[in-house]
C-alpha cells in the first residue's frame, strides 16, 4: 500500500546490527527506504547490512558507534546525513541492561545505562530533530520496553530508563508535531533476542513466556509491523504514544 510506502525515504536504526534492530532495518529496508545502522562492532555490522539489503535495490552504510560517548553520538548524526543528505526516520534502538538490586547498584553500571539507553537518544534525536523540521517530515520511535511499565526484580536501572523514554517521547511529540515529524515508543515485550537470552535464567524464560496470552516468545520479525507502521504515513496522525508489542504480556 501507497501508504506504507517508503521510497526516497532514509531509516537510521541504532543498534541495527542483530536482534530487533536488524530485523526493523530490514523490514524499513523492504518497503523502500535508505538504510543506515549503527553499533560498536564493525564485523557485525558488515555482515548485517550484507544481510539487510539483500535482493532490495536499496542503498545503506553502517558506522561503528559507542553510544555511551557523546561525542560518538553526534558524530553518527553528522555522518549519517552526510552519507545521504539526510535523515527521515531514526529508531533508537540501541540499548542494554545490568540487573542489580536497588541497594547493590553500581555507580558505574548506573552511568553507563542511562548514557545508553537514555541519554544518547536524546544527544542523537536533538541533532537529527533541525534537519528533519527544515523538510517539515520526520518519524522517529525510541524503543522502550513492557518494562517501562512494569518491572522485574533486579531491573532498577533498566526500567527507570525505559520509563523515561516513554515520558521523553510525549515531549518530544509536543516539540515537533507542528514540523510535520511523530514521535512515539515501541515498547516490546517477550522478543528472544540476545539481551534476554544474556540476562535471564531458562526458568525466567518461561515465566515470562507463560506470562503472555499467546503463551510464547516474539520473533523479532514481529516488530517490524509496528516499526513500519511508525514510521510511515500510515501513522501519520500517531504522536506522543506507546505501543506496546507484548503478545498480551501486559494483559495478563
Amino acid at each position: 500500500m501507497k501508504i506504507f510506502n517508503l521510497t526516497g525515504k532514509v531509516a537510521l536504526v541504532t543498534g541495527g546490527s542483530k536482534g530487533l534492530g536488524k530485523a526493523m532495518a530490514r523490514g524499513l529496508a523492504e518497503a523502500g527506504a535508505d538504510i543506515i545502522i549503527s553499533s560498536r562492532h564493525e564485523d557485525e555490522l558488515k555482515k548485517a547490512l550484507g544481510e539487510i539489503l539483500q535482493g532490495t535495490d536499496r542503498k545503506g552504510r553502517y558506522f561503528v558507534v559507542d553510544m555511551t560517548k557523546r561525542s560518538h553520538v553526534v558524530q553518527l548524526a553528522k555522518n549519517a546525513v552526510e552519507a545521504f543528505g539526510h535523515v527521515d526516520i531514526l529508531i533508537n534502538n540501541a540499548g542494554s541492561n545490568a540487573p542489580q538490586p536497588i541497594d547493590e547498584i553500581k555507580d558505574e553500571d548506573w552511568d553507563n545505562i542511562l548514557e545508553l539507553n537514555l541519554t544518547s537518544i536524546m544527544v542523537l534525536t536533538r541533532a537529527l530533530a533541525p534537519q528533519m523540521k527544515a523538510r517539515k517530515w520526520g518519524r522517529i520511535i525510541h524503543i522502550s520496553s513492557v518494562l517501562g511499565q512494569v518491572s522485574h526484580p533486579g531491573r532498577n536501572i533498566y526500567s527507570a530508563t525505559k520509563s523515561a523514554l516513554i515520558g521523553m517521547a510525549r515531549a518530544n511529540a509536543l516539540d515537533l508535531g507542528a514540523f510535520g515529524i511523530t514521535v512515539n515508543c515501541i515498547a516490546p515485550g517477550p522478543f528472544l533476542t540476545d539481551l534476554p537470552a544474556r540476562v535471564l535464567s531458562p526458568a525466567d524464560k518461561e515465566k515470562f513466556s507463560q506470562r503472555t496470552a499467546i503463551g510464547r516468545w516474539g520473533d523479532p520479525k514481529e516488530l517490524v509491523g509496528p516499526a513500519l507502521l511508525l514510521s510511515s504515513d500510515a501513522g501519520s496522525y500517531i504522536t506522543g504514544t506507546t505501543l506496546f508489542v507484548d503478545g498480551g504480556f501486559l494483559a495478563r
